[in-house]
C-alpha cells in the first residue's frame, strides 16, 4: 500500500563522479528496491521502488548528485510496483 515505482534517466556530467554508489546509498538510506546503471550514451538509468514519499524524495536528490556531478537534466517515468525486487544495486 502507497508503493509505487519510477525510472528515472539522469544527464550530464553523471558518469566518473561516483553517481551511482552515491545514487546506492540514498536508495538504501530511503529503503528503496531498483538498481542504477551507466548508459552508453553517457547517462545514468536508475529504477526505484518502495514508499511513494521515498520515491519522490529520490527523485529530487537526483538533481544534486555526489559532490562532482553536474545534472543537466532528470526525466522520470512511472512503471508497475513490483512486490519482487529486494534491495538496490548496481547494474553492469
Amino acid at each position: 500500500m502507497g508503493n509505487i515505482a519510477m525510472k528515472a534517466r539522469v544527464t550530464g556530467r553523471v558518469q566518473g563522479v561516483a553517481f551511482r554508489a552515491w545514487t546506492r546509498s540514498r536508495a538504501d538510506r530511503l529503503g528503496l528496491s531498483g538498481w542504477v546503471c551507466n548508459e552508453d550514451n553517457g547517462s545514468v538509468s536508475a529504477l526505484f521502488d518502495g514508499q511513494k514519499g521515498a520515491v519522490l524524495a529520490m527523485i529530487d536528490e537526483l538533481w544534486e548528485g555526489p559532490g562532482a556531478a553536474s545534472v543537466l537534466d532528470v526525466q522520470t517515468e512511472m512503471v508497475p510496483h513490483d512486490d519482487a525486487l529486494s534491495g538496490f544495486y548496481i547494474r553492469y
